[in-house]
């Protein structure tokens, strides 16, 4: 939140109305998810924030001393550190910025240990200088222990401070130094040998009219320079895009970034505007995914009938049933005066045609040359009544055209059974991994206690699909969605 339009004249695959986060996520300025006792919580303009039992059904419930602006939330050892602007922005004070922090013990407003301490002033803006201190963001350094803040907004520099990780403070004696100009919100995020400062682009605060987007340089060192993808420093305006408006939803801004498991990331901001929801701002998660050392937004799953591909081999899963040959008229150089007679479309094998040859009951699954046949299309379906993860919902996965359904057993392997129940065995959680291909894993395995996070569809070998621990660094636990 750092200025009003009145004030300033600047300037996804589709996300499906049911994919995006249900409850109540309204939000603006939200800082990084933090989790926190099971539950996941960020905070936002204003005071308060968003609540969420599982990270996809979000509500009101947060709670965050102090008002004021565009906080961030850090986990340091076993406390939470919160920053926030306390004016600034355009905010009751003009350009004179003050930028606090805080800790918790937790971030759950039930629990006994609920306690902020006092409120530290790190730094300040005067108004007069060409700097707004208002929208911070933490990075705690792994490679060194550090702790730095990076805040700013249009109105001037964005600033690198360093602060004391045990107590929140600014390290005696640091000299705050000017890293970008030409956005706010920023957020820095280490990975691979390379700092990145994330920026908010654009304009805010206009709803469906706001131009926000997000935009990032990289750096060896974590006090710059930052360039682009290419070689602008965003010293002088440079920055590649991360994410910008799509799909009726516009003005992305405030990124964060959660690491759930290797190789499975997400990003989240808020959007100006959901064109859905009257033109609200609303809390967004999406993947992200890295490009050639690049993050950029990757898109939300999206409601569909596919061939669902193994990147191990690049085979379909299908049902184990019996091959039914096409009826076709041999076409070929071999009968001239019929190549010469007008080519025509071949139909596809329908399910009418194939479907009395199938058994009843469950059917097992494998893998194999995908071919265009009902046994190889899977319609995936999300059921946002039967909750989600973080950033999605379960879907169900069932043979075009059927009931039957995609389910996992209780000796961790997977089968079809003859129609959808909505048993939590037949509800799966579809994440999109850093390198674009995607996991399957299922919400529960029977006979095994609480929610699955640990075992996936996987391909044992290149025809026999099973259930497997998943493992970033084997293609064996990623597939494809191919819309042929």
């Amino acid at each position: 939140m750092k200025r009003y339009i009145f004030l300033f004249s600047f300037f996804a695959l589709f996300i499906a109305k049911s994919q995006a986060q249900v409850g109540e996520p309204y939000i603006h300025d939200p800082s990084t998810i933090a989790e926190c006792e099971g539950k996941y919580y960020t905070f936002g303009t204003g005071g308060g924030g968003l609540i969420s039992e599982d990270g996809w059904s979000w509500h009101s419930g947060a709670e965050r001393p102090g008002g004021g602006a565009a906080p961030d939330a850090l986990k340091i050892g076993d406390r939470y550190l919160i920053i926030y602007g306390a004016t600034g922005g355009g905010l009751g004070g003009g350009h004179n910025g003050r930028i606090l922090t805080m800790w918790n013990k937790t971030l759950d407003p039930k629990s006994p240990d609920f306690k902020y301490t006092e409120a530290i002033e790190v730094c300040s803006s005067d108004g007069m200088e060409d700097q707004d201190a208002i929208d911070p963001g933490l990075l705690l350094d792994p490679t060194t222990g550090r702790l730095w803040a990076c805040y700013g907004t249009y109105f001037g520099t964005i600033r690198l401070i360093e602060l004391d990780p045990n107590t929140g403070e600014r390290v005696k004696g640091n000299k705050e130094l000017d890293i970008a100009i030409d956005c706010e919100a920023t957020d820095l995020i280490y990975r691979d040998g390379w700092y990145y400062l994330l920026g908010t682009h654009g304009t805010c605060c206009d709803g469906v009219n706001s131009t926000y987007n997000i935009v990032v340089g990289r750096s060896k060192s974590v006090t710059g320079p930052y360039l682009d993808n290419v070689g602008r420093d965003m010293f002088h305006g440079g920055g590649k895009m991360v994410i910008a408006a799509g799909d009726r939803v516009c003005g992305p801004g405030h990124f964060g970034r959660t690491i759930i498991d290797e190789g499975v990331e997400i990003m989240s901001c808020h959007y100006e505007a959901d064109f859905e929801r009257s033109g609200r701002s609303v809390l967004g998660i999406r993947p992200l995914l890295w490009r050639n050392g690049w993050p950029v937004a990757g898109d939300r799953f999206k409601d569909g009938t596919f061939e669902i591909e193994s990147e191990r081999r690049g085979y379909a899963l299908e049902l184990a049933v019996d091959f039914v040959r096409m009826q076709q008229e041999r076409q070929g150089w071999f009968n001239r005066q019929q190549m010469q007679q007008p080519a025509k479309p071949v139909p596809n094998q329908t399910l009418d045609e194939v479907k009395a040859t199938w058994p009843n009951g469950d059917i097992a699954v494998r893998c194999g040359d995908y071919m265009f046949r009902p046994h190889q299309r899977w319609t995936v379906t999300a059921v946002p009544d039967k909750g989600g993860y973080l950033g999605g919902p379960y879907y169900k996965i069932t043979i075009e055209g059927t009931e039957r359904a995609l389910a996992a057993t209780a000796d961790k392997e997977v089968t079809t059974v003859a129609a959808y129940t909505g048993a939590d065995e037949q509800l799966w959680r579809i994440e999109q991994l850093t390198d674009g291909t995607f996991r399957i894993m299922p919400k529960v395995i029977p006979g095994q206690e609480g929610i699955n996070t640990k075992f996936v569809l996987y391909s044992a070998a290149d025809s026999t699909p099973t259930l497997a621990e998943y493992d970033f660094n084997s293609d064996n636990s990623k597939w494809n969605f191919r819309n042929h």
